[in-house]
Order: structure tokens, then C-alpha cells, then sequence
């Protein structure tokens, strides 16, 4: 749908860093004494982090040399790297959770390439996502293993990029239904993305988790993680199709008519020429979003599921390391960092690439 656009612009080129630089750091007094103070504060809090994290740190050993020092115990995180990253998922089937979380991290970068871009990364990502459930499912590792043992990075890279891939289709059409001219499809559309909107994501991981149980009839039941993932889907959706939508209203009514004109059905219009301008629209806020919903996922350990940073968390009360949050926090916030960051520079380009030239 939006290969036809997005794929075939040439990347705009940006304009020299250090010039935009200086006029951001040094282009008014305002900016001069903004840039002053900053560097007043980073000179004030700088030397005694790097002492703390850098100089004073004890790299390895054991926790009494830890105590006995004064810096970071990055032993710590050597020794609890594994439960970190894989929460409670057996520790000889966690080469299993390793390439699981690979597999998505591949699937992700080639998504975000445009020469990828075309009807067969549906088909990617549907082998990725077979192949990450049954990775992690234990099927290749002799053992099964119970969702309720699936956690850390493989845990959130799953329900961050299952809930976003799933979600978009249901957006579009949430988006498109939001302005349909049948009133009965409009109302439904606009009482499912205001009820959902209007709670906070916790909540509905609740009624998830506590209340729809009550709604199956005596005897069933279904995976807590799915449930979760279901409930993430919604609420995701919910928030893109708002997104979905402004793109759709900032399309000027003129290219509908030009379409149109030159003999497009209505669902040639909508699929070559409207939705495709209305994503690029809104590129910063369809990343925007994602971003968002990365950091939401800690979410799920309210509700019993030990993402990356419960997984964290939970290390740090290991009665060998206890009372390391500085350190186990300090690791998760980098790894977060690091995607959203990259993510966000991502949209930047993608952005430039796809903008108006």
C-alpha cells in the first residue's frame, strides 16, 4: 500500500549538522546562557557519575568485593545477565529465547529498510512469528515451556512488535470506519477508540486479566499472555487509528478528485493515492506511538508477567546481590534507551526520505 509512495522517494538530503549547531547553541544570548548553564550542570554531575559508574565500579567478582567498594557493582549484572534478559525461562532453553529475540530484531531492521517493503514481508512476518512461538514454546528444546515462564527482552520485543503489527490493519480500519458516512458503523467505531482512550492501559490489562475470565463459561479458560497480548492489541489500535485518521483528514480533498477523475474505483483511490499520503503524514506520530508503547509493556508486570524490567527488578532482591536497583535499573533504562532512540532517529530519516521533494 505504501511502497508505491514511501519506496520510491529519494532520501532528502539534511542540512550540515554543525551550522545547526551553532545556531542552536550560540545563535541568540538566550541560547548562549541556556547552552552556559547546561554545560555548568554537566560539569557538576558528570565527575561524580563517572566515578560512581566508570572509575570507582567493580567489574567483576564477587558481592563482597562489591560491598567492599564505593562505585557501580557491574558484577552484578554479569552474574544476573541471564535472568535479566530472560526472566524465569529455563536456563537450558535460553539459547532458544536468545534466537527468538534475534529473529524479531532481524524481522524488525528489514522492515525498516524500503527496498524490503513490498507484500512479501506480510509473509516474513508470519514466519517469524511462527518460528518465535515455537522457539520459545520449547519445542525445539525438548521441554515445553509454559507462557507463564516466557520473560525479559524476549518477552517485551514479542508483545511490542505483535501489538503493533497487529494492530495497524485493525487502525485502518477503525479510521476509515470513524468516517464513514453510515452512522451506525461511525458511532461503533467512535465508541470503541473513546471507551478505549479514555482508561488507562493498566486498566484494561485488568479487565483482561480479572474480569473477561468471569465472562467464559464454567471449565474454560485461555493463556494468560494471550489475553494480555489481545488486550495491548486493542489499546493499541485504538491510539493509531486517531493517528490513522488525522493523516486521512490532512490528504487535501483535491487529490480524491483527481483520482476519481482519472477513473480510480474508490478503493484504487483509497489505496494508492490516499492512504499512502496519509501515513507519510504522519510518520512522527506513528513512531511517536510505537515508542510509547515499548515503554508501556513494563505495564504487564502489574498483571503477573515478568517483562524486562520486572525481570530487573526482580534480580536486584536475589539475596547474594540485594539492594543492586541502582545497577539492574540503570542497565534496562540503556537497552530502552537505545531502541527508542534509534527508533526515533529511524522516523527522522524516514521522514526526509519519504517527505515532499
Amino acid at each position: 500500500m505504501t511502497d508505491s509512495v514511501l519506496a520510491g522517494a529519494q532520501a532528502r538530503p539534511a542540512p550540515p549538522i554543525w551550522p545547526r549547531l551553532r545556531r542552536g547553541l550560540l545563535g541568540s544570548p538566550v541560547n548562549i546562557a541556556i547552552t552556559l548553564a547546561m554545560l555548568a550542570l554537566a560539569a557538576a554531575l558528570l565527575p561524580p557519575l563517572l566515578r560512581w559508574a566508570v572509575f570507582d565500579a567493580v567489574w567483576s567478582g564477587t558481592p563482597q568485593d562489591c560491598a567492599a567498594g564505593t562505585g557501580a557493582c557491574w558484577a552484578f549484572i554479569g552474574n544476573r545477565l541471564r535472568f535479566i534478559l530472560f526472566g524465569l525461562y529455563p536456563p537450558a532453553g535460553q539459547w532458544a529465547a536468545g534466537l527468538a529475540s534475534l529473529i524479531l530484531i532481524a524481522c524488525a531492521v528489514l522492515t525498516a529498510i524500503p527496498r524490503f517493503w513490498g507484500r512479501r514481508l506480510g509473509l516474513l512476518w508470519l514466519v517469524t512469528a511462527v518460528s518465535t512461538l515455537l522457539l520459545m514454546s520449547g519445542v525445539f528444546g525438548g521441554r515445553a515451556v509454559p507462557t507463564g515462564e516466557w520473560g525479559g527482552l524476549p518477552l517485551t520485543l514479542m508483545l511490542t512488535l505483535g501489538s503493533l503489527g497487529c494492530a495497524f490493519p485493525i487502525a485502518v480500519v477503525l479510521a476509515l470506519a470513524r468516517r464513514s458516512k453510515m452512522i451506525v458503523v461511525r458511532s461503533l467505531a467512535i465508541g470503541f477508540i473513546e471507551l478505549v482512550r479514555g482508561v488507562p492501559m493498566i486498566a484494561v490489562l485488568y479487565v483482561a486479566m480479572l474480569i473477561f475470565p468471569l465472562l467464559l463459561p464454567a471449565g474454560a479458560s485461555i493463556d494468560k499472555l494471550l489475553r494480555i497480548f489481545v488486550a495491548l492489541t486493542l489499546f493499541v489500535a485504538a491510539y493509531f487509528a486517531e493517528v490513522i485518521r488525522a493523516g486521512l483528514q490532512a490528504v487535501p480533498a483535491g487529490q480524491r478528485e483527481a483520482a476519481a477523475s482519472l477513473g480510480f474505483t474508490p478503493w484504487q483511490n483509497l489505496r494508492l493515492v490516499i492512504m499512502p499520503q496519509a501515513i507519510r503524514i504522519v510518520i512522527p506520530g506513528i513512531a511517536n506511538l510505537a515508542i510509547g508503547i515499548l515503554l508501556n509493556t513494563t505495564l504487564v508486570s502489574v498483571v503477573g508477567m515478568m517483562d524486562l524490567l520486572n525481570a530487573a527488578k526482580t534480580s536486584a532482591s536475589d539475596p547474594a546481590w540485594i539492594g543492586r536497583y541502582d545497577e539492574a535499573y540503570l542497565f534496562v533504562a540503556v537497552i530502552y534507551f537505545v531502541i527508542a532512540f534509534g527508533g526515533s532517529r529511524y522516523s527522522l530519516w524516514l521522514e526526509r526520505r519519504a517527505g515532499p521533494r
